[in-house]
């Protein structure tokens, strides 16, 4: 007998679809969530930003959290360069400029 929510459910309750348990609708590997961990928010659970996968960051938001409506999470992908001449991003471009890996701050 189960005595609250099925943590594994999508819904924390059916009739509330705005509801839900983020770690069962999570897409992205680098994203992880405890169990009953929810969002209220019509839009969605993934509201992350600059959270690429070179860069090797991970979100883990932990079991029993709440998130809000409008909630963003800005990752370090956000972040620029202040040591150089320039704060342009040219190694997350693509061709010739990517394959330059003299910027030691982004390689893996």
């Amino acid at each position: 007998m189960q005595n609250g929510p099925n943590p594994n459910d999508i819904y924390t309750n059916e009739a509330i679809k705005s509801v839900c348990f983020i770690k069962n609708i999570i897409t992205r590997p680098n994203i992880s969530v405890g169990e009953y961990s929810y969002y209220n928010d019509v839009n969605g659970a993934e509201n992350v930003t600059h959270h690429y996968e070179f860069l090797s960051d991970k979100l883990i938001i932990g079991k029993f959290c709440v998130i809000a409506k409008g909630i963003e999470f800005i990752m370090n992908g956000a972040n620029h360069r202040m040591n150089s001449v320039t704060t342009y991003l040219f190694n997350i471009m693509g061709n010739a400029w990517c394959s330059y890996r003299r910027w030691s701050y982004y390689s893996s």
